[in-house]
């Protein structure tokens, strides 16, 4: 038989015969902008009967009315997390798949125990770098303010902003994200300083930057700070008070790797307090950030809804790996297992 699929709001009931014992059921979680089903070749799924549900699923118990009918879920990377207590309330789930190779939200322990494979998918290299780089420019030339004040028709030109070059740019991790704002960094004439647990001098200066020997020299020293470290136990609140009251008054801060990462409480009294010149936020403890969220109402700081990934290119990648994963699977043969960052 054919691909059975269709788009749907989360809720609403699917216009559809009840499954045969052959056909396999996938959900697509989290497909905010309603592309899932239009970036992947579904069609070549001939045994899978899909759902897409665009909005968010924000409790437990309705991510389990939703989902209990399901053999596959796709999650869209840490959006919906899958724990213990959520697995073991989807008896039916037989493949979880997340985009990208690793999630952070699901426990990998649970699901083999209960013998649910799980996949994961490529992307496009350091796509996230490039809006670290949009919001540090966007804060240090008040880029909003600008636009904001030009559609308003307000005064002409009333504010001077600042270069990045001859600046100190600060990097807090040096993988493929860090090294590539590091590279970008260097290109503008900035003094570059990195720092990562392991970190070599060698792998520095390949990029021609510089060890950090410590995160204290980082905040303390840097004009721009850029976190791009993996979001893990280890490295929540790895950014707290002590460290932001580090920061030159001048400085600014761009989180684009993971909300927990800095204390939430400690950044916002900075902000508040013009402690430091501002800060850059894609990532969230929350997420989706509620609409009164005390960081919407903060004028020193730009905020964006955690689009680090999310482009037309890396979301092809993901829906071309998805697909593949799953024919992958109902072959017997799973590839791309998540793999644990802990």
């Amino acid at each position: 038989m054919r691909a059975n699929i269709g788009s749907a709001r989360s809720g609403r009931p699917l216009k559809k015969k009840i499954p045969e014992d052959n056909v396999k059921r996938c959900a697509i979680l989290d497909d905010y902008q309603n592309v899932a089903l239009s970036l992947g070749d579904w069609k070549s799924l001939p045994d899978v009967e899909t759902k897409v549900f665009n909005e968010y699923l924000p409790t437990h118990e309705k991510r389990v009315e939703a989902l209990k009918d399901f053999d596959i879920i796709v999650a869209m990377r840490e959006r919906t997390p899958f724990d213990a207590a959520l697995l073991k309330a989807l008896p039916k789930l037989k493949l979880l798949i997340t985009t990208g190779h690793y999630n952070s939200s699901f426990d990998l322990a649970q699901a083999e125990a209960q013998g649910i494979a799980t996949s994961g998918t490529g992307g496009v290299n350091g796509v996230t770098a490039e809006l670290a780089w949009a919001l540090m420019l966007a804060l240090t030339r008040s880029v909003y303010e600008e636009v904001r004040d030009f559609k308003a028709g307000a005064k002409w030109q009333p504010r001077v902003s600042h270069d990045v070059g001859g600046k100190r740019l600060g990097v807090i991790g040096f993988g493929r994200l860090g090294s590539r704002v590091s590279k970008v960094g260097v290109a503008f004439d900035m003094d570059v300083i990195a720092w990562t647990p392991n970190l070599t001098e060698e792998r520095v200066k390949a990029v021609g930057a510089k060890l950090a020997s410590s995160v204290d020299e980082i905040m303390s020293t840097s004009d721009y700070i850029s976190i791009h470290i993996p979001g893990n136990a280890k490295t929540r609140g790895l950014i707290g008070k002590r460290e932001i009251g580090l920061m030159k008054p001048t400085a600014f801060i761009v989180n684009t790797s993971r909300g927990p990462i800095i204390d939430e409480d400690a950044l916002v009294e900075a902000l508040e307090g013009k402690k430091i010149a501002g800060a850059a936020v894609d990532v969230y403890g929350q997420e989706p950030l509620p609409a009164d969220h005390r960081l919407r109402k903060i004028d020193n700081l730009i905020g964006t809804p955690h689009i680090g990934y999310v482009t037309e290119e890396n979301y092809k990648v993901y829906y071309r790996d998805i697909v593949e994963d799953i024919a992958a699977w109902l072959k017997g043969t799973p590839i791309r297992p998540v793999a644990s960052r802990k």
